[in-house]
């Protein structure tokens, strides 16, 4: 499918420089536009703005709209009203959206004109799993508006593609439709840049004094989607199995030093134990080049089977053994089947120490090296970007 007039929309509804835009669409982006020869046209948010701003990045344009939440509802409808007319003025025939969020400019649009292409990126089940989570109301406007909207995207999209297997059967049950025209595709990460040549980098071991210690690592947040209080738990559980002097922690993550202070002080770890750092993405490989492995914590809801932690690739393809809840995308089930990791199967003292005791079992016996040949093959698997070539090629060839 040529796009029509060699331009293609595609719609985030995340901030510029969000990794989810830079590490999670734009390679993708690329990827499609190498197979259509298309002109792009992303749409990311500015909160900033109170008008869309178009601009020339790269071999693309970018078209940053205001944050809804400035007008609330009618700020969206100013956006897709805007973004109708610039779809209508270029000849864009082509929108492709995102996740089921900016799923919602995209079923409007196709709803006004029923001739565009619309196919839909990451499709997973986010109205249900901000319930799960506990940040929504199952009585809530917002959870009852995005609900309807993810069920019309799943009956008029042209194609969609979800984050993990099974969401066709969740559809069936929940939207009561049935969907043909699906690709699994979960997120691929550039295996040129995590790889081996990170491993335990000798100056930075030095810098953070990490030398002969078991580190664990976690790059991301806390609360919503990802355990909390939880994640300090294992932290003491780690921190009693090894021995103060002996573990910590590499948190990469913009929280605030008063943050983690507090989060010491009421699970009693000491303040050595957790090193936070704030890092860009392209340094990120060299921070978990210093870990022994790392930890997923993703709230282990229903709708989480259907997801796929960007971060579980990084690990895999960095070599590292995951500690990770049951049931979140396949990832859990991988973890279980090459013994990469551990299954955190309850959150008490006897659900953390297993699973240290499953890591130790892992990392005590072999060198680090042994172990990235071990796991380093999972990502090229599962995480590849061949993966996201392959699909792109059937949807727009």
């Amino acid at each position: 499918m040529k796009a029509a007039n060699n331009r293609i929309v595609f719609i985030t509804q995340w901030q510029w420089k969000d990794p989810l835009v830079q590490i999670y669409t734009l390679p993708y982006v690329e990827i499609i536009q190498k197979i259509t020869l298309c002109y792009p046209y992303v749409v990311t948010v500015n909160k900033s703005l109170n008008r869309v701003l178009i601009q020339k990045k790269k071999n693309f344009i970018s078209l940053e709209v205001p944050s809804g939440k400035r007008f609330l509802f009618f700020g969206w409808v100013l956006n897709i009203l805007n973004l109708q007319r610039i779809v209508k003025k270029k000849g864009i025939k082509i929108i492709h959206p995102w996740c089921t969020t900016a799923g919602v400019i995209g079923a409007v649009l196709k709803k006004w004109d029923s001739s565009l292409t619309l196919n839909i990126d990451s499709f997973e089940p986010h109205a249900e799993a901000m319930v799960e989570n506990g940040t929504w109301k199952r009585s809530g406007l917002k959870y009852k508006a995005l609900f309807y909207f993810e069920k019309m995207e799943a009956k008029i999209a042209t194609h969609l593609v979800f984050a993990a297997q099974g969401m066709e059967k969740y559809i069936q049950e929940k939207y009561k439709w049935t969907v043909n025209n699906y690709f699994v595709k979960p997120a691929c990460i550039d295996l040129s840049s995590f790889s081996g040549q990170f491993i335990k980098d000798r100056e930075f071991l030095n810098k953070y004094k990490l030398e002969g210690k078991i580190v664990c690592i976690y790059a991301g947040k806390f609360g919503g989607i990802y355990l909390e209080n939880e994640t300090f738990e294992f932290i003491k559980n780690c921190e009693k199995y090894w021995g103060e002097d002996k573990f910590r922690f590499l948190l990469l993550s913009n929280v605030s030093d008063e943050y983690i202070k507090a989060r010491n002080s009421k699970f009693n770890i000491s303040n050595s134990t957790v090193i936070k750092l704030f890092v860009q993405h392209n340094e990120v490989p060299l921070y978990m080049g210093l870990a022994d492995f790392a930890i997923c914590p993703v709230k282990p809801v229903p709708t989480k089977r259907y997801c796929t932690p960007i971060k579980d690739g990084e690990y895999w393809a960095m070599g590292l053994p995951v500690v990770i809840p049951p049931n979140i995308s396949v990832d859990s089930e991988i973890i279980k089947e090459n013994s990469a990791g551990a299954i955190l199967e309850s959150f008490d003292d006897e659900g953390y120490t297993n699973a240290i005791r499953q890591i130790d079992s892992i990392i005590k016996d072999k060198s680090r090296v042994e172990i990235y040949n071990q796991i380093r093959p999972l990502a090229e698997k599962y995480r590849s970007f061949i993966i996201a070539e392959k699909i792109y090629q059937k949807i727009y060839g």
